[in-house]
């Protein structure tokens, strides 16, 4: 699968290494291309996920605020919620599109 924006593609891994939480794709942190994405100081703590980092997403011509997030150190209680350790993994908002 793959999280595009435009032409650009900002990650890409098998859908077997992705995790579906709550409707969104979280792609593993290997899988997102460099440069694509810049650590954002907006604040979030999810209250079953934990603390929240959230990223701007730019290709070069577009930048999109809080676009991207992710959870560097979820609560053990989410991670059992979900199955997988979604350490680090990456979820994109609608304006990146997740296609196959």
């Amino acid at each position: 699968m793959k999280a595009v924006l435009g032409d650009t593609v900002i990650a890409e891994a098998s859908k077997d290494d992705l995790i579906s939480i709550e409707g969104n794709w979280y792609f593993p942190p290997s899988s997102v291309k460099a440069g694509f994405l810049s650590a954002s100081p907006t604040p979030y703590t999810c209250p079953w996920k934990g603390e929240c980092q959230y990223f701007s997403v730019s290709d070069g011509d577009t930048v999109l605020q809080d676009r991207a997030w992710s959870y560097p150190t979820p609560y053990p209680s989410g991670i059992a919620r979900v199955g997988k350790d979604f350490s680090d993994y990456v979820a994109f908002w609608k304006d990146v599109k997740v296609v196959d």
